[in-house]
């Protein structure tokens, strides 16, 4: 009995003693990555064992070779774990990592809520009480005269469409984020969609004096939805002429690479700031850009504020991406679609 305490006791103690040297290895270790802290740890526990067993084992004047066969057999066991250790300490680490990226998606999503509220809030109570000044004002015939009345039946009529594309931009990014939106892909001819866009967009580039150009050839077949990639192509050219000053031009241009296809829209309104264009696709996003101020667009018009979110969600729903970038006298956007050999 006493020999069996007498073992205990120095078992005990070269645990003991490897047990402290690993808690201050700990501490030295308190800001590396929970896999090299679940690795420190398991070979703290492992060099534990391995050294109570050579101190018994010493105590018990072993043959050399039933030592050997000991301290082989705890080595091998001691190998076994730290291979098990690591590889747990990469699965949970990756574990946090994920954890920590849905977190702060999370907040972003969060924070994008908050902002999309305060900024439709502020973009609908300016109209609301211009309009509500105007219906009290004809309710009241404060206003009389017929060019006066006549006016204000147009603006009233402009600001509920306004209004009315604004409540649309919204339900259309709402079904994008929660990822309702459902697309009849088939082949598209590119040349087409631009075409109708610019048709749409000429009135308004025409009132401005800004040159619409557009390539004469080399249109690609696309694999999309029709809608959507209309909507984006309209949303570009809509944001391209709200920004762009009178006597200036917006081009569109495509073509076809190694992967897909491709197509642009480039304007000449100054250039954006740099620190802007990271941030240019996310939601009612405004910055302090360097180009034009938008005149007679707003949020409504598809062009600003929800415009180029609500493009960035129709391309990713496509597999595409939408990139921005400056040139010499203003900015262009690229649009990416993929092939689809099965449509």
């Amino acid at each position: 009995m006493r020999d069996l305490a007498l073992i205990f006791g120095m078992a005990l103690g070269a645990a003991l003693g490897v047990g402290l040297a690993g808690a201050l290895l700990l501490r030295l270790l308190r800001h590396r990555s929970v896999t090299v802290h679940i690795c420190a740890l398991l070979a703290i526990t492992v060099t534990a064992v391995v050294a109570g067993v050579a101190v018994v084992a010493e105590a018990m004047f072993l043959s050399p070779h039933d030592l050997e066969v000991v301290l082989i057999t705890v080595a091998a066991a001691a190998a076994v774990s730290l291979g098990v250790g690591w590889l747990f300490g990469r699965r949970l680490a990756a574990a946090a990592v994920w954890a920590d990226q849905a977190r702060e998606r999370e907040r972003q999503v969060e924070k994008g809520r908050r902002d999309l509220v305060a900024w439709v809030s502020h973009d609908l109570r300016t109209p609301l009480a211009g309009l509500r000044a105007m219906a009290e004002a004809l309710e009241d015939r404060v206003v009389r005269d017929p060019e006066t009345v006549d006016e204000y039946h147009r603006r009233i009529r402009t600001e509920t469409d306004r209004m009315t594309r604004l409540v649309d931009d919204l339900f259309e990014l709402s079904r994008i984020n929660a990822g309702a939106l459902r697309l009849s892909l088939s082949r598209v001819p590119l040349g087409d969609v631009v075409s109708d866009a610019l048709a749409g967009t000429a009135p308004l580039a025409a009132a401005r004096r800004i040159r619409l150009v557009s390539a004469e050839s080399g249109w690609p077949v696309v694999t999309a939805s029709e809608p959507e990639l209309a909507r984006v192509v309209g949303n570009l050219l809509l944001n391209a002429v709200r920004y762009t000053p009178e006597d200036g031009t917006v081009r569109v241009d495509a073509g076809r690479a190694r992967d897909g296809a491709w197509f642009s829209v480039a304007d000449t309104c100054g250039g954006i700031p740099e620190t802007d264009l990271p941030r240019l696709f996310d939601v009612a996003f405004r910055g302090e850009p360097a180009r034009t101020p938008g005149r007679g667009g707003g949020s409504g018009d598809g062009s600003g504020g929800l415009g180029l979110a609500i493009v960035r969600g129709l391309v990713e729903a496509h597999g595409g991406r939408v990139d921005v970038r400056n040139t010499g006298d203003g900015c262009r956007f690229v649009v990416r679609l993929p092939d689809n050999p099965e449509i």
